[in-house]
């Protein structure tokens, strides 16, 4: 079986991303659910910081919803959390993701262990370093359609 893809089109363009079943099995299959029945779609990234990560993933904007579905057990892995990385956001508690998510701009190991990573930027990392910056950003960048390949 091909590895399995989730593209987020931007208005910027296109990011692919390769999704890691092999180290969050439960976290890929909830990015694909939401994805395939159309959650991400319209949704701003809220937090866009320079030189760490831009998060996305709530459809209220703020950064503090999520889905109806219920909370995700953590998969904390050892995977490095380097530039493209895909991970889950959390509050302070381990086993509260949900639907919102960051992308690593650079290095931030510090992250390691305590964040689930459930994929990697492959394609169009470019795309995501021109989203508009801030906390949140004045006009925030979106995802147009989120599409499983």
């Amino acid at each position: 079986m091909a590895d399995q893809t989730l593209t987020l089109t931007l208005e910027t363009g296109d990011v692919v991303i390769k999704l890691r079943p092999d180290l969050a099995p439960g976290h890929v299959a909830r990015i694909t659910e939401l994805a395939s029945e159309g959650f991400y779609d319209g949704v701003v990234f809220h937090r866009v910081i320079p030189g760490f990560m831009a998060q996305g993933g709530d459809p209220t904007g703020t950064g503090t919803s999520g889905s109806k579905k219920p909370n995700l057990k953590a998969e904390f892995s050892n995977e490095p959390h380097v530039r493209g990385i895909c991970s889950m956001a959390r509050t302070n508690q381990p086993d509260t993701a949900n639907s919102q998510f960051f992308i690593v701009f650079d290095d931030a190991t510090f992250l390691d262990g305590q964040y689930t990573v459930w994929g990697e930027v492959i394609e169009g990392m470019d795309h995501v370093d021109a989203l508009p910056k801030g906390e949140p950003p004045r006009n925030p960048g979106k995802i147009v359609k989120a599409t499983v390949n």
